[in-house]
C-alpha cells in the first residue's frame, strides 16, 4: 500500500473504528441495575376513568355527607344532597372532611346552573381548598368559578391558584356541564421552628388538560395581600359556600388517594 493510499483510508479507519466503539456492547452486568422491590401494589382502576380506584378513600357517593362537617364548628355538613349531587347551602357555610390529609391525590365533578346570570367573580363562585388551615377561608384554593366566556382576573378564573397562578389554559366547559378537576397536592414542609423547609406544589387537571404543571405556591391563599406560610402538619380538604346567589354549585363523585 502506498503511503498516499494508506492516508485516504485512514479518515475511513478511525470512523469505522469509532462505529465498532459505539456498537460493542456495555461492560458489566445488567442485572446491577434492576430493581426487584419493593414490588408496588396492586390498585384495581374504576370502570369508567372518573370512577374511585380500589384504593381510594370515597369523599361523597352521591348519598350522604357522612365524611363531611361544617368548618365553622365541626357540626353536621348540611349541604343539600339530590339526585346523586350535593350542591351548596351558603347559609350553612363552608364544609370539610371529617379526616385530615397530607399529600394525595383528589378527583371532583362540579356543575355551575345552566341558566347563571352575573359576571366576573359573580358567576358561580367557589373553590376547593386543598388544605383547611381555618374555620373561614383560610389554606390553599385552587378557583372555582363559571369560566366560560366569563371575563375576571386571570388568577381569580377557573383551575386558578386563587390570586396566585393563572391556568395554563381555559378549558371550561359551558355552564350546565360537569366539570372534573384532578389535583396532585404535595404539601410544603415546616422546620420546627416554623420555617419553610420545602413549599407547596400542585398539578391540576381540569377536564383532562394540565392547566397546573407541578406548581409552586407562595403561601397560603390572601384575598387582600401577598400570600404567606403557616406552619401545619396535615389538614381537611374544604369546599366553599361563596354566597353567590344566582349560581349555587353542585358536586358529585368525590375521592381522594393519599400518597404519604
Amino acid at each position: 500500500m502506498t503511503a498516499r493510499l494508506a492516508l485516504a483510508l485512514l479518515p475511513f479507519a478511525l470512523a469505522t473504528g469509532v462505529a465498532m466503539a459505539q456498537n460493542a456492547p456495555p461492560a458489566g452486568d445488567p442485572k446491577a441495575t434492576e430493581q426487584w422491590e419493593p414490588v408496588p401494589p396492586v390498585v384495581t382502576p374504576g370502570q369508567r376513568d372518573a370512577a374511585p380506584p380500589s384504593d381510594a378513600i370515597v369523599l361523597f357517593d352521591g348519598h350522604q355527607l357522612d365524611q363531611w362537617e361544617a368548618s365553622k364548628d365541626h357540626s353536621p355538613a348540611h349541604w343539600k344532597v339530590h339526585d346523586g349531587v350535593m350542591t351548596v347551602d351558603k347559609t350553612t357555610g363552608n364544609i370539610q372532611t371529617k379526616r385530615r390529609f397530607r399529600n394525595y391525590q383528589l378527583h371532583l365533578e362540579w356543575q355551575v346552573p345552566k341558566n347563571i346570570s352575573g359576571e366576573g367573580q359573580a358567576r358561580g363562585n367557589s373553590g376547593v381548598f386543598v388544605a383547611s388551615t381555618g374555620p373561614g377561608d383560610e389554606g390553599y384554593e385552587v378557583q372555582i368559578l363559571d369560566s366560560y366566556r366569563n371575563k375576571t382576573y386571570v388568577n381569580g378564573q377557573a383551575a386558578a391558584i386563587y390570586k396566585q397562578t393563572p391556568p395554563l389554559a381555559n378549558a371550561m366547559r359551558p355552564p350546565g356541564e360537569w366539570q372534573a378537576y384532578d389535583i396532585v397536592w404535595t404539601a410544603p414542609v415546616f422546620a420546627a421552628d416554623g420555617s419553610v423547609q420545602s413549599p407547596a406544589y400542585v398539578t391540576l387537571f381540569h377536564n383532562g388538560i394540565v392547566v397546573q404543571n407541578h406548581t409552586r405556591l407562595t403561601g397560603e391563599t390572601l384575598y387582600i395581600g401577598k400570600p404567606v406560610y403557616k406552619a401545619y402538619t396535615d389538614a381537611p380538604i374544604k369546599l366553599q359556600a361563596h354566597g353567590d346567589p344566582s349560581a349555587p354549585i353542585s358536586f358529585r363523585n368525590i375521592w381522594v388517594r393519599p400518597l404519604d
